[in-house]
């Protein structure tokens, strides 16, 4: 049977209301003229047209709600693939993937998207701010005694250690500013666990402590940001989920020390589709951390020059989609001055690379030669040698590096294997006068690592990892441990 139409509706309504008036008409009234009652059968069929008018508005009221509602379906649909293409991998296998596989990266992109769906915390700028975070568990076994149980960088001679940490979980904060003559505003920090606890009774925590913090501002092609993370001129780092309060091979070739910065970087399209990224910056350089508190100062060597550092990389970086082969070169120099008055320079020359390889492989590293690198990350934890009376203070050579290779199986594994090595240049580190502590002592230092993480969802991670590292003193017998590591993280 066909559905009604309007005009039907409409004509029954009609013909209901007249025959109702006037059936009321006939019991209550007398007997009225044919004036009287044609005047009541006009005054009826008014009041019926103005019941069916409201009756059709409100028809139409409702037919524009589900119109609405049909629209906001439809959207939700489109927008839904949209996202899961965004967050697809930048570099898909060639060959068609498998049904498992297919299932697997649609339950990964469905957890993402509800990450991104998530009500954002408000803040009193009003404009968009986002907590994110890993709280990360990872537990050790060393083989031999090393700098820091639980984030090792070198080995000592002595006995082994075995534990657990929280401390190395991350908080961050990011947040969207507003539109500054035609560029997008954006900040964001990130904190960790790890500062130094032995003031506390709780000696299984930490104290909070800066990583990393960025403010930009980007136009299409032109950033200007001031921050404090990684030195420009070395852009790329390993994967690891059991060293994150100190990145992955320091002080075995990463140069990774976290320093303020401020810069700007300009990209541009070069040959075919890829382009090509110019980034200088002034750095204000740490000293190193093995600095003898007697030499130390109250400011850093690189603030007493009253001159700031410079850096500077240029590098070819593959598609606009993030995909493609990205090769790069470096520069950097920086004046330092130790008490009395004696001056050097520390200075660098590096070379990136993170170049895709077939079968799902990736090879990324990055290499360097300077003098007086301690401050970076590198230098055996040394910037310089000097005199006993501080008559002298000679730069200290270095070269060093690092290069792993990744194998991605799916969206859910990842294998990993990195070698990195930061070699002191042993004859002038005999001139060493200080006390021959572990770090002071060191002339290279070199590691070997090996991973797995596994990632079931957007917000889980798991991870095993071994580590060998290799300690060669300027004096003395060579020092080795191994490192077994397991790691969970939860992200939010």
């Amino acid at each position: 049977m066909r559905p009604p139409t309007h005009s039907a509706i409409y004509a029954a309504a009609l013909c209901i209301v007249l025959c109702g008036h006037v059936c009321l008409a006939q019991q209550n009234a007398p007997a009225e003229t044919p004036q009287q009652e044609l005047q009541h059968l006009k005054q009826a069929i008014d009041q019926a047209q103005a019941q069916v008018d409201a009756s059709q508005q409100q028809l139409l009221e409702l037919k524009k709600s589900l119109a609405l509602l049909e629209q906001r379906l439809a959207a939700g649909n489109q927008v839904a693939p949209a996202t899961e293409a965004v967050a697809a991998p930048a570099n898909p296998p060639a060959s068609p993937a498998p049904a498992t596989e297919a299932q697997e990266q649609q339950a990964m992109q469905q957890s993402q998207i509800a990450t991104l769906n998530q009500i954002k915390v408000e803040s009193e700028s009003k404009y968009p701010v986002k907590i994110s975070g890993l709280i990360l568990l990872n537990g050790f076994v060393n083989t031999s005694q090393v700098d820091n149980a639980s984030a090792p960088t070198i080995a000592v001679a002595g006995g082994g250690s075995t534990g657990a940490s929280l401390r190395q979980t991350v908080l961050g904060i990011d947040a969207r500013g507003p539109t500054l003559a035609g560029a997008t505003s954006h900040a964001d920090v990130r904190v960790d666990f790890f500062g130094n606890a032995l003031d506390s009774n709780y000696q299984m925590g930490g104290l909070l402590r800066l990583r990393t913090a960025h403010v930009t501002l980007n136009w299409k092609d032109t950033e200007v940001f001031a921050e404090m993370d990684r030195p420009i001129i070395s852009p790329n780092q390993p994967s690891s989920l059991t060293a994150i309060a100190q990145p992955a091979l320091a002080w075995s070739g990463n140069l990774w020390m976290w320093s303020p910065q401020v810069g700007v970087s300009h990209t541009m399209d070069f040959i075919g589709s890829s382009r090509l990224g110019v980034e200088g910056a002034l750095i204000d350089v740490p000293d190193s951390p093995a600095l003898p508190a007697a030499i130390a100062g109250t400011v850093s060597q690189g603030e007493r020059s009253r001159w700031p550092g410079g850096e500077l990389h240029i590098g070819l970086l593959g598609k606009r989609d993030g995909s493609g082969a990205s090769v790069g070169v470096g520069g950097y120099f920086s004046p330092h001055e130790i008490l009395g008055g004696k001056g050097y320079n520390a200075w660098a020359g590096t070379l990136d690379a993170n170049l895709p390889l077939s079968h799902g492989l990736e090879f990324s590293g990055s290499f360097y030669r300077g003098q007086a690198l301690g401050g970076l990350g590198g230098g055996a934890y040394k910037d310089f040698v000097y005199g006993t009376n501080l008559e002298y203070a000679k730069p200290l050579d270095d070269v060093g590096g690092w290069a792993q290779l990744k194998k991605r199986a799916g969206l859910r594994w990842e294998f990993n294997g990195a070698f990195g090595l930061d070699n002191g240049f042993a004859s002038e580190l005999r001139r060493y006068v200080l006390p021959a502590t572990s770090y002071q002592n060191q002339a290279r230092n070199q590691t070997f690592t090996a991973n797995t993480i596994y990632s079931p969802s957007a917000y889980l991670q798991f991870s095993f990892e071994y580590r060998h590292i290799t300690t060669a003193p300027i004096t003395g017998a060579t020092a080795n441990t191994n490192i077994i590591g397991v790691a969970a993280g939860y992200k939010f």
